[in-house]
This record gives C-alpha cells, structure tokens and sequence, in this order.
C-alpha cells in the first residue's frame, strides 16, 4: 500500500517541531507546539476515517476527515486570528485559488490518464503560490491554500451529485488530501522566506504605526524621530535610578 505523500510530509514537520525547528513559524501562526502536534495527529488519524455522502444511484461520494474536516477546522481557526483586512485577502485567496486549481485541471487534462503532468505535484505548487500572492499574511496565505483545494473538491461533489453522473467523489480523501497538506505548507514557507527577505532587506520590520517600546525590541531607531529619543532617554533615566 502506497503511503499518500501528504503524511509523510506531516511526520516531517512533526520531527521539526519536536525538536524546536518550526517554534518560530507557529508563534507567528498562533500555534504552540502541543497544539500543532495535536492538529497532525488528527490529519493522520483523520485520513483513514471517511464519512458517506448523500449522493445519486450511480455516485458514490464520502467526506475524508483528515483531509476535509481537520484542515477546515484549522484553517476557521488561524482565520480568527487575523485582522478584517486579512480575513478579507484570506477569503479572495480562497476563491481565487479554487480558480486556479480548476483551471489548472482543464489544462492539465480533464482524465488523471491524460494528464501531462502528474496532478499531484501540480495542483499544492499552483495553489500555495497564488494563496500566498493573493494572502500575504502566513495565515492567510494557509487559509487560501488549503480551502482553495477544498472547494474545488465540494463542488466536483455537488456538480456530480446533481447531474447523475456515475463515478465517486472522495472529499479531501487521495490525492486531495496530499494536495492540501502541501499547498498548506508551502503557502506558509513562501510568506516566511519572502517576509523575512524583506524585512532583512529594508533592516528590519516595518515602523509606521508600532509603540516606541516595541520599536527599541524590533531595530534600530529612527534618530531623527524626536519623541522616539525622547522615548529612549526617559527610560534611560529611569534605569539609572533604579541602579
């Protein structure tokens, strides 16, 4: 039995955080390492456990809960912890990348037998670019990502469902649960390595609108801001006295 992709991947990131790699990537996600090990454990549990769908004499359809219900309730979650313009570029993410993915399937070949490419490879890279172009944030960017897949994969349901067309639907199951799992990971690593090229390229994160306490923390500061160096020098001299 072939071991789907996206489990492999999820154990890889599961040694990462258990040796402290990721712990950077989750606080910025919200995530602490028991919850984001937990959230893995329930995608690979969850991708042996399939749900029956109502569905036509001829179509057979069920609902993966690793693939479809799991990464719904994550996503939901990291989607909460953003500002209204975020969820706002989340949500366009979302639509727009279940565009892309589509489109891409039509220009791939609508039978997996004639495809030029394997689908599997294509459809997480087209789907965690655009996320993150469209999102931006990490948790936008995953957002998008994962959810983009997963309409696609609703409304293959749906549009089956109704039409009477035989065959069998697997909702986040297969190649779908791969496909999420990856485009997930790799919206969040092309909004980390861009975010932090270009704060290291500017020398440091962005200072318009940010606390003068946070600021000392975050870079260098600006020494033509007077009130920063007002800032600075009382909390000099307030060291001093406690000294």
């Amino acid at each position: 039995m072939r071991i789907p992709l996206g489990m492999i991947v999820l154990l890889l990131i599961s040694l990462l955080i258990y040796f402290g790699v990721a712990h950077r990537v989750l606080d910025r996600l919200k995530l602490s390492d028991r919850a984001a090990l937990a959230m893995i454990a329930a995608l690979i549990i969850g991708g042996f456990i399939n749900i029956p769908l109502p569905a036509g004499p001829r179509l057979e359809a069920s609902l993966n809960i690793g693939g479809g219900v799991v990464p719904l309730i994550l996503a939901v979650y990291l989607l909460t912890k953003t500002s209204a313009k975020e969820k706002v570029r989340a949500l366009v993410g979302m639509a727009v990348t279940a565009v892309a993915v589509y489109l891409t399937g039509i220009l791939l070949g609508a039978e997996p037998g004639n495809m030029l490419l394997d689908p599997l490879y294509v459809y997480p890279v087209v789907a965690g670019a655009v996320a993150y172009l469209i999102g931006r944030s990490r948790r936008g960017a995953f957002f998008a990502a994962t959810m983009g897949i997963l309409v696609v994969d609703v409304v293959s349901y749906f549009r089956l469902a109704s039409s009477g067309t035989p065959g069998a639907v697997l909702i986040g199951g297969g190649g779908a649960f791969d496909a999420i799992v990856i485009a997930g990971l790799l919206a969040v690593l092309l909004a980390e390595f861009i975010g932090e090229s270009r704060e290291w390229l500017q020398g440091g994160p962005s200072v318009d609108g940010k606390a003068p306490a946070l600021l000392k923390r975050l870079r260098p500061l600006d020494r033509n801001d007077r009130e920063l160096k007002q800032s600075l020098r009382e909390d000099d001299d307030h060291a001093s006295v406690d000294k």
